[in-house]
């Protein structure tokens, strides 16, 4: 095995990217790692490898609130500071402790302290309860069948505990990374030993490592390796036979006399580059041993956490389903205190530190000795002069990256509006683009109010116009006058009645609705709008219902009101009946529509957004569940 004398190439670093995403491609690579099952206690930091979804509501029954009694709301309606109502232990009041499900026949709780026990069997109350105070119900806190969590995040310590209250004892995560690394040169002494003049400690192994578990992997330090081909080449099969994700062979990447590693990746398997125009950090290697990738490393310090930082953590937050931790720290446009001076074809990476003096954010260029560890340390950022450039001028600006800040580059879109269980399902296809996407359930007519105050980014409405048949047009029209606005439709969807498992009270429609318990949606809610137009058609009242004031903010929530016997009945969609196993009495179908000023129409999240909502798989995903028609899914309706 003879060492080369000159670099095999001296590629942009874009095109050895695509050469090794091109070798990653053939070879099935170039995609998040399975998942595997892990208990919540051990799967802090992990990444998921699927959408989590509540198996049961959190809470799952009825639960008090505070410590003290249990009663029925009715039962206090005369109470007063005058004329205090009597109620009798065990019959009508029930002592309670936080967390106790409320005994049947009871709707609320009254605090310990507001109560006086005149004798062992009553207690006396003077204030009147309303039904629900004092009572956590149930799916207050996660209702069976929403989104936990989507695929590829981060468990946080809170996560876990969403996780465990909504039934899952394990979670699917993605199987770390397994990276070896072998570091290699004669020079070379472990940490622990005393280097003598002419011996290095090495250390590259240990900021690797930490790079590789910073991104979620797992690194493995194989012994220092002697450089001798044979050694070498015994040290690399025993790597490959531990079946790694990845093989880092540390130095011996140059063209010196002692630098093998170009020629034992290409005598191993495929030599695909050899020398990348960045500095620091010129010789790097890529190459591919079978269906494993190998990169060598630059012995420079500087030099390999850079490699570690451009090749190797973008690998792995592939492979992890995650963004690479370069394109998720901020940058900003910093002014150069000095001149750097650049090598014209090399994109080149300077490490400064910042200072922000008055109105300026001041950017110091630090030592450019690609030896020089300090660097790495006192780093507040990494500014980046592009390729073709000869540098940046004193006093010019130059993007920075940041090193020291925790913040992150914002990447969330905003919708207010009317809820649907399925933004859930668009949340999920849009976070695998990279963009979160939340969701503020305040009612259609809140979502265009939340516009015209410049608060989202786009609104989920389905406001019937009564004169005319069509649905938001006019809406739009009343709440945003005179501003250009796309409604682009989210799907039609069926709206009806939602009953109790076999219809029990033979429920058939809304002429039914006087003679049972009713749960309405919150005012400015589209489904509320319908109810009001419905109950006007045949001539019935808000008086004549009972529970038209107990208002919900989701259609699951209505849901889980008929499902937990709290209500008879309530207005949604299908698919929340279905996800919570009740019947369902169709009304019609209408248009779910999402209004996006002219604002945001060249919003990268809204262009993602529209690219998701058009895309085959996600259009078939919402096809699929029960009430929802995706003909129209994506198009710009007005």
């Amino acid at each position: 095995m003879t060492p080369p004398s000159v670099y095999l190439e001296d590629l942009p670093l874009d095109e050895a990217r695509a050469r090794l995403e091109t070798a990653l491609r053939a070879a099935g690579l170039w995609t998040p790692l399975p998942g595997e099952p892990v208990p919540l206690s051990q799967a802090l930091g992990r990444i998921t490898a699927e959408p989590v979804w509540a198996k049961r509501s959190a809470p799952h029954y009825h639960a008090a609130a505070m410590d003290g009694y249990a009663v029925n709301a009715a039962d206090t309606t005369r109470a007063s500071e005058s004329a205090p109502a009597r109620l009798r232990l065990g019959e009508n009041a029930f002592a309670v402790d936080t967390g106790d499900p409320l005994p049947p026949g009871t709707n609320a709780v009254i605090m310990i302290e507001d109560t006086h026990q005149p004798d062992d069997h009553h207690i006396e109350i003077r204030a009147a309860l309303a039904p629900r105070q004092h009572v956590r119900l149930l799916g207050e806190d996660m209702v069976e069948t929403e989104l936990v969590l989507p695929a590829n995040h981060r468990l946080r310590p809170v996560d876990l505990g969403a996780l465990a209250g909504c039934g899952h004892p394990i979670v699917q995560v993605r199987r770390p990374p397994f990276v070896v690394l072998i570091p290699t040169g004669d020079e070379l002494l472990p940490p622990e030993i005393t280097p003598q003049p002419g011996q290095i400690t090495e250390y590259n192994s240990l900021v690797l490592a930490a790079q590789i578990s910073e991104s979620g992997g797992r690194a493995q330090v194989m012994p220092i390796t002697p450089d001798n081909p044979q050694r070498l080449r015994a040290a690399l099969q025993q790597a490959i036979s531990q079946n790694p994700d990845l093989i880092l062979i540390l130095s011996g990447s140059s063209a010196g006399s002692h630098d093998y590693t170009a020629a034992l990746v290409r005598e191993t398997g495929q030599l695909l580059v050899h020398g990348v125009a960045v500095r620091p950090g010129h010789p790097v290697i890529l190459g591919m041993a079978g269906a494993i990738p190998l990169i060598g490393v630059p012995g420079y310090p500087v030099s390999a956490a850079l490699t570690g930082e451009i090749f190797v953590q973008p690998l792995l937050a592939l492979w992890s389903g995650q963004r690479p931790l370069h394109d998720t720290l901020p940058r900003l446009t910093a002014t150069l205190t000095r001149k750097i001076l650049s090598p014209i074809g090399d994109d080149d990476y300077v490490r400064v530190t910042l200072a922000r003096v008055g109105e300026k954010l001041l950017a110091t260029p630090l030592s450019r000795g690609a030896g020089v560890i300090t660097s790495l340390v006192r780093a507040d950022g990494l500014a980046h002069v592009p390729r073709f450039s000869e540098g940046i001028d004193s006093g010019g600006a130059a993007q920075v990256m940041l090193y020291r800040s925790p913040a992150e580059i914002e990447r969330t879109l905003l919708i207010m509006g009317s809820h649907d269980p399925l933004l859930d399902l668009l949340a999920q296809f849009m976070a695998a683009r990279g963009w979160r996407l939340t969701s503020g359930h305040v009612g259609s007519l809140g979502g265009l109010a939340a516009l015209r105050r410049g608060q989202a980014h786009l609104a989920g409405i389905h406001l019937l116009d009564t004169n005319t048949g069509a649905y938001n047009r006019s809406y739009v029209a009343q709440y945003l006058p005179g501003e250009p606005v796309q409604l682009v439709n989210f799907a039609y969807r069926e709206q009806g009645l939602l009953v109790a498992p076999g219809n029990p009270l033979r429920i058939a429609g809304f002429a039914d609705l006087p003679r049972v318990r009713y749960v309405n949606r919150q005012r400015g809610a589209g489904t509320r709008l319908l109810l009001d137009y419905e109950l006007a058609r045949h001539a019935l009242s808000p008086a004549q219902i009972q529970g038209y004031e107990h208002e919900e903010y989701t259609h699951l929530a209505v849901a889980a009101a008929v499902a937990s016997r709290l209500a008879d009945c309530g207005l949604g969609v299908r698919s929340a009946a279905v996800a919570l196993k009740l019947d369902f009495v169709s009304v019609g179908w209408e248009r779910y529509d999402l209004a996006i000023p002219a604002a945001f129409w060249a919003h990268p999240g809204v262009t993602a957004l529209l690219h998701t909502l058009r895309a085959g798989e996600f259009r078939a995903a919402l096809a699929a569940q029960a009430g929802y028609d995706s003909k129209d899914t994506g198009q710009i309706m007005e």
